[in-house]
């Protein structure tokens, strides 16, 4: 077995992350973190310009600075034999012909920045999408969300139209970093696939959108090496070697292979500020209904994977312990929050909350419904409402696992992964209760970068293929939670209230008179 290293990449919301794993042993030995410069841009632009509701950017440049000193810090004077990463999804910008990022000319413009997975700006434009080209989205139930790149494409278009002439390109954020490491132009098919529609054979259905046809690029399967890093990246970062970068994929996707999951029947849960569910299928099962999407080879090569997810996640905890703060600071008070919502019985408040803080992906597609709380009372307390909201964060999972065996894909094993699974046994031990079935939380810090590292040593050769690179460098290490057949009662009330508020016309017209209401 060769010797050298792998480096798996994350890049998330508000930091990108990378591990250091050794292919010989498959141990990571070395981990590290980079912020972006500019955070999320949800109020304003870097020069000032003042930015509308519902919007959310980054800046590209942001992305480049986080993979140097990423790559430097890992990998100088390494053998590197394969680097793999991941995004959030879809997160494209408009580029010019050589890859230039458009809000590098054109700062004080907001539609030239990359529209990050969670702008939810472009729904307008996805709906009418959704409704004049249902024939054209099967696999991904016949509509769009505004976390798709065709509606983010309409939205510039039609709010910038010079701009949109302007851009040569229009590109996820994670292609045009793997454009950036290797100088060639290449798109990903599991970022084509589940965020814009592309099919094997069919290709994108871009005329959707007037003129992002030519703004597009070819396409390369999941599994394979995009290139070689340049020289003058190797320089940059000291890396040696060749260090082949993998066709990179979305950033939760990372987690499936580096879980073990390599299998059908498996469903992945990777839980970070949103929610992703995967669930590998090995026969081709058409998509249940209310699921978002499935792709062929877009996580495993080999598989149908269908996805789903829930918009809001952590984040709707950590909006909560900032919101009312019970610590010092944020740890201390999630800390809090954490033992008395734990020391209630499953239920015992009897508030029942909707997961919709961020918008709503299962059933609804629709970015702008919100939040709620049901069955406040004057003896209703702060643990109370914490574990009501963890509550709906499972009722939300389980509306997914439900939806997902009734279209005919059978789940045969649960894995949650994340560092929310392993910092909250609240969280896991309810997820387990409400679904009424085992949970594994792989034990291995970094699992998504790892996941990366997974992927570069297919795409390198380090391994075979995904069952070995599986094997040798994923989570050995595995925590599991049981239901209690005592909360069993308790759980099923509550369960069918949240999906009576959920499906209740009332409620989803009401949140949409919300919603449109002036500030």
């Amino acid at each position: 077995m060769a010797d050298g290293f792998l480096i798996g990449l994350d890049f998330g919301s508000e930091t990108a992350r990378g591990v250091l794993v050794d292919v010989r042993s498959g141990a990571v030995v070395a981990a590290h973190t980079h912020p972006y410069r500019h955070g999320i841009l949800s109020s304003a632009l870097p020069d000032g310009t003042a930015l509308p509701p519902g919007w959310a950017l980054q800046d590209a440049d942001d992305y480049e600075e986080a993979a140097a000193a990423i790559l430097g810090a890992l990998g100088r004077g390494r053998q590197v034999r394969g680097i793999g990463l991941g995004f959030t999804a879809s997160s494209p910008l408009p580029t010019t012909a050589e890859g230039t990022p458009l809000s590098r000319l054109h700062p004080g413009t907001p539609h030239a920045y990359v529209k990050l997975w969670k702008h939810a700006a472009a729904q307008e434009q996805a709906d009418r999408i959704g409704a004049g080209a249902g024939h054209l989205l099967a696999d991904v139930g016949g509509r769009l969300s505004s976390n798709s790149l065709l509606a983010k494409a309409a939205e510039l278009a039609e709010g910038a139209p010079a701009l949109w002439a302007e851009a040569a390109r229009f590109v996820e954020a994670a292609d045009w970093l793997v454009w950036r490491l290797i100088g060639v132009e290449s798109r990903s098919a599991a970022f084509a696939a589940y965020k814009g529609c592309w099919r094997e054979g069919a290709g994108y259905p871009a005329d959707l959108v007037p003129g992002l046809g030519g703004k597009l690029g070819p396409v390369r399967a999941v599994g394979a090496a995009a290139g070689a890093l340049t020289p003058a990246w190797r320089e940059r970062t000291g890396l040696v070697g060749e260090a082949a970068v993998a066709v990179p994929v979305i950033d939760s996707h990372m987690a499936v292979p580096a879980a073990g999951a390599v299998e059908a029947g498996t469903l992945v849960a990777a839980l970070g500020t949103s929610a992703v569910y995967l669930l590998l299928d090995g026969v081709g099962v058409p998509l249940p209904q209310g699921i978002e999407g499935r792709a062929f080879g877009g996580v495993v090569p080999g598989f149908w994977c269908h996805e789903a997810g829930q918009a809001a996640f952590g984040d709707v905890l950590g909006w909560f312990v900032r919101a009312f703060p019970r610590g010092a600071n944020v740890e201390a008070s999630f800390a809090a929050y954490e033992a008395k919502a734990a020391a209630l019985p499953p239920g015992g408040s009897g508030v029942v909350a909707l997961d919709w803080w961020n918008g709503n992906r299962v059933p609804h597609g629709d970015a702008r419904l919100s939040g709620l709380f049901a069955g406040l009372t004057l003896r209703t307390t702060g643990a109370d409402l914490y574990r009501a909201l963890v509550e709906s964060l499972c009722f939300g999972a389980r509306a997914i696992l439900d939806r997902f065996v009734a279209g005919g894909v059978p789940v045969e094993r649960v894995v949650m992964t994340s560092g929310l699974s392993l910092a909250s046994p609240l969280l896991m031990q309810t997820m387990a209760d409400v679904l009424g079935r085992a949970i594994a939380v792989p034990r291995m810090p970094q699992l998504t970068a790892v996941g990366g590292a997974i992927h570069a040593a297919v795409a390198s050769g380090a391994a075979a293929d995904y069952p070995e690179a599986a094997r040798r460098f994923g989570a050995r290490d595995v925590l599991t939670y049981r239901p209690d057949p005592a909360a069993r009662d308790r759980i099923e009330t509550l369960y069918r209230a949240y999906r009576a508020l959920g499906e209740a016309d009332a409620t989803r017209d009401a949140l949409l008179a919300l919603h449109a209401a002036p500030a």
